[in-house]
């Protein structure tokens, strides 16, 4: 059951995600919902898109922990309001932290964790997806307009990532995080 006391049906589609901290957090929150009503989900960066898994939840876990062992800490800094016009996305660049994001997403696609995704990986916070093609300049006006107004850090740093499963609803749920390891000096 969820925070709310509703049985969540979970399916097996599962992620891996960096979640923003607030201030950031809110702000993409209020901003997604903005663009569109309906959205659920905690702003973050995407590490594992989406997926099926062909083994147990805890062999990928177990998989993803052990990559992640000697991965440390890094910061990750947004830049300016993009699209991906193929498939109607309004995103976040990333220009500080990609190199790290995308070594992560190399190191973390395969074995029990990987698939063959639909996409390239890149590297990006969405804001909106599923735009209608009309509504696509008016959402980035908008976006930009409210991203040139935000008054705090553009950056944060990624401490942890967290596994997720998605629901039957559309609800992601974290399942675990995984620290980065901060590594020890004499």
């Amino acid at each position: 059951m969820d925070e709310n006391g509703e049985q969540r049906i979970a399916i097996n589609s599962y992620s891996l995600v960096a979640y923003l901290p607030e201030p950031l957090s809110g702000f993409v929150g209020q901003l997604r919902r903005e663009l569109d009503p309906q959205s659920r989900a905690r702003a973050h960066i995407t590490l594992l898109p989406p997926r099926p898994l062909s083994c147990s939840p805890d062999v990928a876990l177990a998989q993803i922990r052990s990559a992640l062992l000697n991965f440390q800490p890094f910061i990750v800094e947004f830049g300016d309001v993009h699209f991906f016009q193929k498939t109607n996305v309004v995103y976040l660049s990333i220009l500080r932290g990609y190199n790290e994001l995308d070594l992560l997403h190399q190191i973390l696609n395969c074995g029990p964790a990987g698939c063959d995704e639909k996409y390239p990986y890149h590297p990006h916070l969405t804001l909106a997806q599923q735009i209608d093609s009309g509504a696509m300049a008016a959402a980035g006006e908008l976006v930009s307009r409210r991203w040139r107004g935000f008054p705090n850090s553009r950056s944060f740093s990624v401490y942890v990532i967290t596994f997720v499963q998605n629901t039957s609803d559309n609800v992601w749920m974290d399942l675990a995080d995984i620290p980065l390891h901060v590594p020890v000096t004499a």
